[in-house]
């Protein structure tokens, strides 16, 4: 038989086209250590708004300028260690908040974000952080594994190397699928039985310790959490995104290991393997990479002469790898024919400007996640404005339920309007 074509005069229109769900937010923070050359990095002052021109030290980003967004003025109040770059940078807190403690901190915005974004995908968060050892030390990032932060503003911990990002993300586990469920279920069986013995002493606790205890039944409840996740997900493969990235090599250090970061970023978010991504960037071996023969301690205490040469070509480095993620990130559809860029917001800074100052935080943003009207310099009127009140800007501007985060006064409207 031969029958008419489906024609939308006949009411067949809605067998023409299947729609297609729009694609989801994603959120990614880039933490650089040290802080940055500050009398390069930041735009002059006097030119505000679209009317700026772009640092040298930034150039490699020119092609996207009319996709940035640089603030200034933005600081966390109660930050007091000169040489923590990202320990506090996503969480605002105090470090002496609780009277007799050396150190506190809060949840990361990323933490936040990943509550809700990361529901639906194989992995709630993605932290990636630099090699700790003899060349990269804590890099000025302070206290911390990676620039998350949980609820208990306890420590996350982060993929350290290439290769450890690479095989998490995408190599699927051969183990029999029996083994892999006995597993998961003697892991159960374990955080059972320490349960049981921590509700047993429970009983037997003045306050301080009840409290202390309390603390770490939420971290039992957080690895309940992702078995439960794992579990889910045990019978469905990893996917690869449609350019395979090849295993990354052993020996990847400063500029190509930060590249080779950089790609799994993007092709995590192109599998949907997780919508909220952290980097807590390498220093020392960035600079030893790019020909330095000193310390990125020493650098950061630049003066004249080849300190601040050093430090001008780090950030001009970190400017190009931004820019060709930003390429990317442009050039990968999603299903609904919008690009990974249109959907992501990206963050990158750092908690310190420059030695030791913790004033007028480096802060770039870009991406079109949460509606920013980019391609601007933005200066805010009072120089101590919450970094968090940005951190807000973000989570409500992507969607996120949130009233507050971390000493936040409000949200930033300058972000989103002309």
């Amino acid at each position: 038989m031969i029958a008419l074509p489906f024609m939308e005069s006949f009411g067949f229109e809605k067998f023409a086209s299947t729609k297609i769900a729009a694609a989801p937010k994603r959120m990614i923070f880039l933490g650089m250590g040290y802080g940055v050359t500050a009398d390069r990095w930041y735009p002059d002052t006097k030119t505000v708004g679209a009317d700026y021109k772009l640092p040298t030290v930034l150039s490699p980003l020119a092609k996207h300028q009319k996709d940035l967004t640089i603030i200034q003025n933005l600081m966390h109040e109660h930050s007091q260690d000169g040489h923590s770059g990202s320990t506090f940078w996503l969480t605002g807190a105090n470090r002496y908040a609780i009277a007799g403690q050396s150190f506190h901190n809060t949840v990361s915005v990323d933490q936040v974000a990943a509550e809700q974004l990361g529901k639906d995908t194989r992995f709630t968060s993605l932290q990636l952080a630099a090699k700790q050892g003899s060349s990269s030390g804590a890099d000025g990032h302070g206290p911390g594994f990676s620039l998350a932060w949980n609820r208990q503003g306890k420590p996350i911990a982060g993929l350290n190397t290439p290769v450890a990002a690479f095989h998490r993300l995408f190599s699927n586990d051969n183990t029999p699928l029996a083994e892999r469920q006995k597993r998961l279920l003697e892991q159960r069986s374990v955080l059972d039985t320490i349960l049981s013995d921590a509700r047993s002493v429970n009983r037997k606790l003045g306050k301080n310790d009840t409290e202390k205890l309390d603390e770490y039944f939420q971290s039992i409840r957080e690895i309940e959490v992702r078995l439960s996740k794992e579990e889910q997900w045990l019978t469905i493969e990893k996917k690869s995104p449609k350019n395979p990235l090849k295993e990354p090599g052993e020996s990847l250090e400063g500029l190509e290991e930060m590249r080779m970061m950089y790609d799994i970023m993007a092709a995590a978010m192109e599998v949907d393997a997780t919508r909220v991504l952290t980097y807590r960037m390498p220093v020392n071996s960035l600079i030893q990479s790019l020909g330095a023969t000193m310390s990125a301690h020493s650098m950061s205490h630049y003066s004249e002469g080849e300190r601040r040469n050093v430090s001008e070509s780090r950030d001009k480095a970190n400017a190009k790898l931004l820019a060709e993620f930003l390429d990317k990130l442009k050039a990968t559809k999603e299903a609904d024919g919008s690009s990974l860029f249109d959907n992501s917001t990206i963050t990158m800074g750092t908690n310190l400007s420059s030695v030791h100052t913790l004033k007028n935080c480096p802060t770039l943003v870009t991406g079109g996640g949460a509606g920013i009207n980019h391609g601007r310099h933005l200066v805010m009127d009072d120089p101590k404005t919450p970094l968090c009140n940005l951190w807000l800007s973000l989570l409500q501007g992507t969607g996120i339920q949130a009233n507050s985060h971390g000493d936040s006064t409000g949200k930033i409207d300058q972000l989103f309007t002309s």
